[in-house]
């Protein structure tokens, strides 16, 4: 110990020899520092000039020059320590006094003066760099800058923002040119060490806003840059204040799995779990919903509700619109919530973009929130303002309504004028779309409906030679379901390698191709049986087996006709088509047959077959009975077959009385000038 504080003492010495010698600036610095009243510096500052003063390790240091240089004794175990301590801190004292007392006056105010003077010009040079950064028009101007100046903690995360908000002006090839620009620009990797050197010593604005800046410009998650900021973050979580934690939450949302932002998710879960009760910002609640995702417990996601649901009234329409994309990222549907959010969406449909309605309507496909007025408040608002919206900008908010099984007839309308006027407008990506959504919706135009499967019909031609396998199968299949029949595709689509490749695909797509070209087979042999197709190239789809268990409608058939003879039910048709009842009647449909007395072909003129088919609500488009494409091509098909088809909203008919659903049936299955004289019971039943 008493070597350590000889070396302390010709240290000190030697730095005081020194000191007379370089001048006043540098008395008044050590001067400072030996009293601990400097301005603040980093750790890594402060450590190392520990390190360079004394050579002992800082953590035997700290304490003693923080008591030293407040004047309080030291006392520790042993005489021979406490001298030591004492005779150092007479030693310092003495120091600082030879040394207050060997500068002249007029010396001491010059170099007050010259002080002031660098920290005005620091000063200076530090406002004169934020001037030249707003100049700043492209993210290599303002890596140009961290070459002119010194940068500091403040100036790095500036810097880093400053090029975040430059890059995202840009378009996505400009985009990815700045950034070549700025990864191969020298003082960018200068900027990266500067914000990982400094990064400790932010402060926590300063250090959320840097790390967003960061994954914003699409910097590796694996980088050490993004790693040292994470762990920074993790350290320091419980600095943060509720508008830090908010760009947090809203920055890890959009990273990948890795341990360190899992590690971060779990720790900003725990702290918001405390915050929520007083968290009163619906836009910071949101954005921890997206951070935390649909995997976070239900008991959180119930306390952001509860939370939520108290702030409603300060709700704004753009709250509201994120209210959709917060709880669909959460996978959590409130209808409280989306309620009130659709409220205020349609309350205030014409201040929306295109692309925020586009998302409200994905997120109600996400949570399977169907909401007729919200729905047909977008349909009339683009309706009405038709004149703001392109071609292409139609067939993905159609997307977008498809997925929610919405028709929007008078849109659907004006979209087929448009592609029928103008099908080179529309590429092959939307040429699908729009085949896709009319065929699911089994929308027909009112006019020129055949003009217009005609015009997509010569718009797919243009691309069938760089058309995958995949595409044209679903293109030609969309097509049958309108009943209508492209000839140059279906001639390509039938050709043995084509589907030998479609036929060998795994999985979930092997049964989905599986399904279409079995549709299109059929409907060749039912639309069309003049068309020659191969006779090898089709497979032969196995039959599903029949589980329909309707006893609402098996009930009011039994009383209906009296008789169980009189109806069949789960019938196997070719084609793999079923149906649920079948009953057998003359040819003008005023009398039931009983199915023991009747042995006919299907094609006998005296004997009409009636089908039933009870169809659940999802087979319908939504709010209304209008049946979707699959379930109108069975229709259609079953029509040509022989059938006289009766569609049953099941859901809605199990709602109806037993007299009601009795009236129901008999008006379908009857014709108009019809009376059931078959049927003695009918009277007492009605």
């Amino acid at each position: 110990m008493n070597n350590k504080v000889g070396y302390l003492i010709r240290t000190i010495r030697h730095l005081h020899v020194c000191g007379s010698k370089l001048g006043p600036n540098f008395r008044t610095t050590m001067r400072t520092y030996t009293l601990g009243i400097s301005r603040r510096k980093s750790a890594i500052q402060s450590v190392n000039l520990r390190r360079f003063l004394l050579n002992v390790p800082p953590r035997r240091l700290e304490p003693s020059l923080r008591l030293l240089s407040q004047g309080v004794p030291v006392y520790s175990k042993g005489d021979a320590t406490v001298q030591e301590q004492n005779a150092t801190k007479t030693l310092l004292d003495e120091h600082v006094q030879s040394s207050s007392s060997a500068v002249d006056p007029l010396e001491e105010d010059r170099s007050v003066v010259e002080e002031n003077l660098v920290v005005k010009s620091k000063r200076s040079q530090s406002q004169q760099f934020f001037d030249d950064l707003q100049k700043c028009t492209s993210p290599c101007d303002v890596l140009d800058l961290v070459s002119k100046y010194a940068i500091s903690e403040k100036h790095c995360s500036s810097c880093f923002n400053a090029v975040w908000m430059l890059t995202k002006k840009l378009s996505e090839d400009q985009k990815r040119y700045e950034k070549q620009l700025m990864v191969e620009h020298p003082a960018f990797m200068q900027l990266c060490q500067c914000l990982m050197k400094n990064s400790r010593s932010m402060c926590c604005d300063d250090l959320v806003y840097s790390l967003h800046a960061v994954v914003k410009l699409e910097v590796p998650q694996n980088t050490q840059l993004v790693q040292t900021l994470l762990r920074v973050c993790q350290e320091r979580l419980n600095e943060f204040d509720d508008r830090c934690v908010t760009v947090l939450a809203a920055t890890l949302a959009t990273m990948g799995k890795s341990r360190n932002v899992d590690a971060l998710q779990a720790g900003l879960q725990l702290l918001v779990e405390q915050r929520i009760p007083k968290i009163s910002n619906i836009f910071m609640l949101q954005s921890m919903m997206k951070c935390f995702g649909k995997d976070a417990p239900l008991s959180l996601k119930r306390k952001i509700e509860d939370r939520v649901l108290r702030e409603l009234d300060h709700l704004t329409p753009l709250n509201a619109q994120n209210m959709f994309s917060a709880l669909a990222a959460m996978n959590h549907c409130s209808i409280l919530l989306l309620d009130a959010s659709t409220n205020k969406i349609i309350e205030s449909i014409h201040g929306f973009s295109f692309w925020q309605l586009i998302h409200v309507l994905k997120s109600c496909s996400i949570l399977r929130y169907r909401n007729v007025a919200l729905c047909s408040a977008i349909a009339n608002y683009v309706t009405s303002h038709i004149y703001m919206w392109d071609t292409n900008q139609l067939v993905l908010l159609l997307s977008a309504f498809g997925g929610l099984r919405f028709r929007p007839v008078e849109l659907m309308d004006i979209l087929a004028e448009k592609v029928t006027s103008h099908p080179e407008s529309l590429n092959l990506k939307y040429i699908l779309g729009v085949l896709r959504v009319y065929s699911l919706l089994n929308h027909v135009p009112k006019c020129q409906n055949q003009e217009f499967l005609e015009s997509l019909n010569g718009a797919l031609n243009n691309y069938l030679t760089r058309i995958s396998n995949v595409g044209l199968l679903k293109a030609v299949y969309s097509f049958c379901v309108l009943d209508y029949l492209p000839q140059p595709a279906l001639s390509q689509l039938l050709q043995e390698d084509n589907l030998n490749e479609l036929l060998k695909s795994d999985g979930l797509n092997k049964e989905q191709n599986e399904m279409m070209v079995h549709s299109v087979n059929v409907c060749l042999e039912l639309d069309s049986p003049s068309f020659t197709k191969p006779a090898t190239v089709f497979i032969k789809k196995p039959s599903s087996p029949l589980v329909s268990d309707l006893p609402e409608v098996q009930m009011a058939l039994l009383k209906l006709l009296g008789d169980e003879r009189m109806f069949q039910q789960n019938i196997q048709l070719p084609h793999d088509y079923n149906i649920d009842f079948e009953i057998k009647m003359d040819a003008d449909r005023k009398k039931v047959l009983p199915v023991t007395e009747v042995d006919d072909p299907a094609d006998a003129p005296d004997v009409q077959r009636v089908a039933v088919l009870c169809a659940s609500p999802s087979a319908f488009c939504f709010g209304t009975r209008h049946p979707q494409g699959k379930l109108a091509m069975k229709m259609r098909h079953l029509k040509k077959l022989g059938y006289h088809v009766i569609l049953v909203h099941y859901q809605e008919f199990k709602n109806l009385k037993k007299e009601e659903a009795i009236e129901c049936l008999k008006g379908e299955i009857y014709s108009a000038d019809a009376f059931p004289v078959s049927d003695v019971n009918l009277q007492d039943t009605i």
